[in-house]
C-alpha cells in the first residue's frame, strides 16, 4: 500500500470526506498514515469550495484504534517524540480547520482514535461501538489533545473518571454525557451523518467558518474579551454577497443560493 493510499479523500459537492484506510490495522495512526493526514488537511484548509468535513474510518469495525502500537514497539524514544509531534499536530490540524468538521464514528474509537473525534467540531457515532482514552491501561497518558479537550466537552469529572479508569463508554452513554452529538445503527450511520452534512451546506460557509471560530476563540477568553471577539468574527460577515443573498431570500421567499463568497 502507498503512502498516499492510506488516506483517501473524496472531494465534491462542497464536501471534502477524509477516510483513514488501514482497516486491516482497525485503522490505527502509523506515522506515514499521520503524515499522509496533515497533507490533506493543509491542502483543504486553503481551498475556498470545501465548505464542510468529514472523517471516517475504512471498514466496519474500527474508527480508529489511535496509535499502531505494533510501529511503536520499534521505535527509539527519540522516534516516540517525533511521532507524538506529529500526532499531536494532526489532531491541532483538524481541530484548526475553518471548516466546520464532522467525525463519523462507524467503529471502536479508542486512544488517538477518541482523540482525532474529539478535534472534531460534531459527531455522529455507531450505536454498537464503544470509545474511551484507554491510555493508563497502557501506561501512558492522552498525549494528542485527550487530556484537554476531553475536559472541555464533558467537564473535568466525567473526563477523570474516562481517563484515570481507562474507560470504554458505550455510544448511549457518550450521547448522554456530551461526547457525540448524535448515534445511530450501524445501517443508518451514514443516512445520518449526511443529514447533518445537508444541514450545515444549509447554512452560510463563511458565517459557519465565523461561527466556528467565534466558539472556539472565544471559549478560553474572559466573558469581555470573548463578545470582541464575537463582534470581530461579526465583521468578517458583514461585507459578503452571501449575507445579502439571504436577506434576498428571505425577503423573496426562497431558499438562498450560498457561493462562499
Amino acid at each position: 500500500m502507498s503512502d498516499s493510499s492510506l488516506v483517501e479523500v473524496i472531494c465534491e459537492n462542497n464536501i471534502a470526506c477524509i477516510t483513514i484506510n488501514r482497516p486491516e490495522a482497525r485503522n490505527a495512526l502509523s506515522l506515514p498514515t499521520l503524515l499522509r493526514l496533515r497533507e490533506i488537511l493543509s491542502d483543504i484548509a486553503v481551498r475556498k469550495d470545501i465548505w464542510v468535513v468529514t472523517l471516517t474510518g475504512a471498514g466496519d469495525k474500527a474508527f480508529c484504534a489511535g496509535a499502531d502500537l505494533k510501529e511503536r514497539r520499534g521505535m527509539s524514544e527519540e522516534q516516540v517524540v517525533e511521532f507524538l509531534r506529529n500526532i499531536r499536530g494532526t489532531m491541532n490540524d483538524i481541530a484548526n480547520l475553518p471548516q466546520p468538521t464532522l467525525a463519523i464514528i462507524n467503529g471502536h474509537a479508542f486512544g488517538g482514535g477518541c482523540e482525532m473525534s474529539l478535534a472534531c467540531d460534531l459527531r455522529v457515532m455507531n450505536a454498537q461501538s464503544l470509545i474511551g482514552l484507554t491510555e493508563t491501561s497502557l501506561a501512558i497518558i492522552p498525549g494528542a489533545g485527550g487530556c484537554v479537550r476531553l475536559p472541555r466537552l464533558v467537564g473535568v469529572a466525567k473526563a477523570k473518571e474516562m481517563v484515570l479508569l481507562s474507560k470504554r463508554m458505550s455510544a448511549s452513554e457518550a450521547l448522554e454525557c456530551g461526547l457525540v452529538n448524535q448515534i445511530a445503527d450501524s445501517g443508518s450511520l451514514q443516512q445520518a451523518a449526511d443529514v447533518l452534512v445537508e444541514q450545515l451546506l444549509a447554512n452560510g460557509p463563511l458565517a459557519l467558518q465565523a461561527a466556528k471560530a467565534a466558539i472556539d476563540l472565544g471559549s478560553d477568553l474572559a466573558i469581555d474579551a470573548a463578545l470582541e471577539q464575537e463582534a470581530e468574527c461579526y465583521s468578517r460577515i458583514i461585507p459578503t454577497s452571501d449575507r445579502l443573498e439571504a436577506l434576498s431570500a428571505f425577503a423573496e421567499r426562497r431558499k438562498p443560493q450560498f457561493k462562499g463568497e
